[in-house]
Parts: C-alpha cells; structure tokens; sequence
C-alpha cells in the first residue's frame, strides 16, 4: 500500500480538507496535494507530525495498509475545536515586512533630502559639497535597498511556503488596524504639509536647501507611517492573501487537484487572468522606471556636462529626484488602467 492511499484515506475519515491538514502541518496546500498525487514526498518531521496526529507508526503510514483502519479509532482526534489561530507565524512575518518595506524606502528618501542639503551649498570637503551630495544619495539608496530587497526575498519564500492561512483576525483586530491606519494617513498629510510651509517660509531667504531638504526629510517621515500602517491594516485581508494562492499554482496542479469540475475551471480562469495583468503590469512599469531612472540621471549629471557653475540655480540638477516620482505615478495609472480595460475573458 502506498503513503498516498494512506493519506487519502486518513484525511478522509477525519473530513479534514487539503487546507486544513496543512495549516496543522504548516506547509502550504500545495504541498499536500504534491503528496497526494505522489508529485513529492513529505520531509521526515512533517512525516512525524502526521504520524501524532493520526496516531499511527511511521512504518504503518509509509510502509502500511492504512485503509482498512476502522473509522471509528480515528474519529476521536478530529480537528481542534476553537477560533482559528496564527499557526504559520503570519502576523509576526507580516508585522516584520510592514517595517522593513517602508524603512528601505525612508532610507531613499532621506539620501535624497540630504542630496538637496548639500547640492551647491559650500560645506569645506572638495568642491562645493557635489561629490559629498552624491555619496550620500547613494548612500541612502543602498541602503534602503539592504532593506527591501531581501524583505522582498523573504516575503516571497514565506507565500510561496504558506499559500493559504485561515482568517483568525477578530473584527476588532480589523477595525483597530483600519482606525490607526486612516490615522496615519491624516498625520502623514499633516506632517507633508509642515514641510511644505517650511519650505515656501525659506524661499528667497538664502537657506532654500535647507527648506527643501528639511521638506523631503518630512516627506520620508510620513511615507513610513502611512506605508507602514497601510501594510498592517491590508495584512488583517487575510481573503487577498488567499487569492494570491492562484499565482503560486501551476496550471498542472490545478488540473489534479481533488476538487470539483466548476471549482477547477474557476481556478484556472483566474489563473490566466491574473498571470497575464500582471505580466502586463509588470512589463510596462518596468519600462516607464527605466525611462525615468534616465531621465533622472540625465537631469542630474546634463549642468555638470555642460560645465554650468554649480552655485547657479538649474532646477534639473536640484529636482532629478521628481523623475522617480513621476515614473511611479505613471506606474500606479498603468495599474488602473490595465485593471479597468483588459478583458476578463
């Protein structure tokens, strides 16, 4: 007898779902239904794990006939009863993500912020602070890079690895996480619009970069509270975290899976729907981003080419940093548009 019958028929008797055995396992529903169609094999503390909670021998289960088990001396270790919890360690992966992300893009901010204290303002180290200027702003581009790529890296191992995770958020837990996140949203409008009077009370006064610096360095300062609150709050849609099981999915695990005829055509649709939106989405962002990061460069390095004196005022080396800005504008209205107007079909 083979570990997959075995399987079968103990996840059977229990009428215990593909989704629920893995939440017990904390393997992805994937995973389960590898096994079952004897596409892979458990590893051995999952194979431990199954042996305690169907209470049999780990030479019965792989080696065993299982399926002439009576029903009813596995009847009694059924699926704990309760409100569902975080067996997966979601909310604490998610409570990490929600910082790391908006940290990686504060810290771009803020090389840009000190990028615009810097540029054309005399500061004592080699010619008139540019090369300083520079190095801080890649300065803080890498190292808000340190920070989201491999938040991003690991966000995608924990996905690919937990697919599914039952919703065990109370409404209360939604609610409070919607308040402080539409609290956050006002006080990041309130913190933007201080940097901005900040930065008209300077103008023309001879500390302009220090008025358009201190004005970026709010801006980052209120990127990270509504990113970061933003990110909690989605994080509680437990139902979207779901969803993006069906990228996870190769179509042929689709088609085997043990589900009926009108579910399977369901997930297959949504399947090619949603690979080729994103696929588009991601294709054209990537160009506008590209087009922007030379727009960028070109802004910032055209003076110096140019042989323009850096104490002038040339407002492509002081504003290249709006390339960035406008290009992920353009990318959000690319997202719009291509939800709104490509086919379902």
């Amino acid at each position: 007898m083979s570990f997959r019958n075995n399987l079968l028929h103990l996840r059977a008797s229990r009428n215990m779902t593909q989704e629920q055995l893995a939440m017990l396992l904390g393997v992805s529903r994937q995973s389960v239904t590898k096994w079952e169609a004897e596409k892979s094999y458990p590893e051995m503390d999952k194979l431990l794990k199954m042996c305690a909670l169907f209470e049999c021998t780990l030479d019965d289960l792989v080696q065993g006939d299982l399926t002439a088990r009576p029903v009813s001396q596995v009847e009694s270790a059924s699926m704990p009863s309760g409100p569902a919890t975080d067996v997966c360690g979601y909310d604490e992966h998610m409570r990490d993500f929600a910082i790391k992300i908006p940290t990686g893009i504060a810290c771009i901010v803020l090389g840009v912020a000190w990028t615009v204290f810097f540029c054309g303002g005399p500061t004592g180290i080699l010619h008139d602070g540019d090369v300083l200027a520079l190095a801080g702003l890649f300065a803080g581009i890498l190292t808000g890079l340190a920070f989201l790529v491999p938040a991003g890296m690991r966000h995608s191992s924990f996905v690919k690895a937990h697919p599914y995770i039952e919703d065990f958020y109370t409404a209360e837990q939604k609610s409070s996480a919607g308040r402080r996140c539409a609290a956050a949203v006002v006080a990041g409008i309130g913190i933007i619009f201080l940097g901005v009077l900040i930065a008209i009370s300077t103008d023309k006064t001879g500390y302009e970069n220090v008025g358009a610096g201190a004005l970026i360095v709010l801006v980052a300062i209120a990127v990270w509270l509504i990113v970061n609150t933003g990110m909690l709050y989605s994080r509680t849609n437990l139902t979207v975290y779901n969803q993006s099981a069906i990228d996870e999915l190769e179509l042929d695990d689709i088609a085997k899976a043990a589900i009926d005829e009108e579910r399977r055509k369901a997930l297959l649709a949504a399947h090619g729907i949603k690979t080729r939106k994103q696929r588009l989405i991601g294709n054209l962002c990537g160009i506008i981003m590209i087009i922007a990061s030379i727009a960028g460069l070109v802004m910032l390095f055209w003076p110096i080419a140019q042989g323009i004196d850096p104490d002038d005022v040339n407002w492509t080396s002081n504003f290249f940093w709006m390339a960035w800005v406008v290009g992920g504008l353009c990318c959000g209205i690319v997202a719009l548009a291509v939800n709104a107007f490509v086919e379902d079909e």
